[in-house]
């Protein structure tokens, strides 16, 4: 029997030049296999390349409907956005505004504005903000990953199993949160790879080198933490004592 499988994805490739640069260390010298990108905040063309020629990190998409202006344009997805031309900022409420047509025309548009932008499909979606779990963006972003054939995130067993009855890949587990602390420190990272479970894991993560562009946000110098977690020698050295292989959203079989 083959051991675990675990797909360290960090989110939010693209918010600022700082979080961008440390996926890629995190990647390069630690145990992240998986970024997922937001491509309406405009490419990083240096680190675009950077992350494109790095063999250990797989480039996914990480729709998003909550921050910065839309790809599709405001008018394009009026119900998307607020009298400033902008995403609304709050999930819920934007979900409760959003129109299917809308989500889809977006989230559309952003798989294309990816595939220009790195010349290759998304490995797969998730969502900031985990807008793909609210009720008036679901349907819409599933009807999407649906047509395009991509996999998506799940974070717990009752919407995994919806996935795969709609034939949507996905891995077996998920492991991450969203407190205001910083949520992977070293402690925490070493008890998970201790008792992870057999299948595909996803460990979702927001490493990154803080920098004044990034003030605004409540989970900022909180992600240099999480940088110095999935840094750490003995992350690499768990993984390897536990049989544990590090994988990329490929690893995830069909539904």
């Amino acid at each position: 029997m083959s051991g675990p499988r675990l797909i360290v994805n960090a989110d939010d490739f693209g918010l600022t030049r700082g979080v961008s640069r440390g996926i890629l260390d995190a990647s390069r010298d630690g145990v992240v296999t998986s970024t997922t990108v937001m491509v309406n905040l405009g490419p990083q063309d240096d680190l675009d390349e950077e992350a494109q020629a790095l063999d250990s990190l797989a480039l996914g998409l990480h729709v998003n409907l909550t921050w910065g202006v839309p790809v599709s344009g405001a008018a394009a997805v009026p119900s998307l956005v607020g009298p400033d031309g902008r995403l609304v900022r709050d999930v819920r409420a934007a979900a409760a505004r959003a129109t299917a047509e809308d989500v889809r025309r977006e989230t559309e548009a952003q798989i294309e504005r990816f595939t220009l932008r790195f010349g290759r499909p998304p490995t797969h979606l998730d969502s900031h903000h985990h807008a793909h779990r609210q009720p008036g963006i679901m349907d819409a972003v599933l009807d999407v990953v649906v047509s395009a054939g991509l996999p998506l995130r799940s974070q717990d067993s009752g919407f995994r199993e919806g996935l795969r009855r709609h034939g949507v890949a996905t891995p077996d587990h998920f492991l991450g949160g969203d407190d205001p602390a910083p949520y992977w420190t070293v402690e925490r990272l070493l008890d998970a790879l201790a008792t992870l479970p057999l299948g595909v894991t996803e460990l979702m993560c927001h490493p990154g080198r803080y920098d004044e562009t990034l003030a605004y946000s409540r989970y900022g110098r909180e992600r240099e933490t999480e940088l110095a977690a999935l840094l750490h020698p003995e992350a690499r050295a768990t993984i390897e004592r536990l049989g544990i292989e590090l994988a990329s959203f490929s690893a995830v079989a069909p539904a």
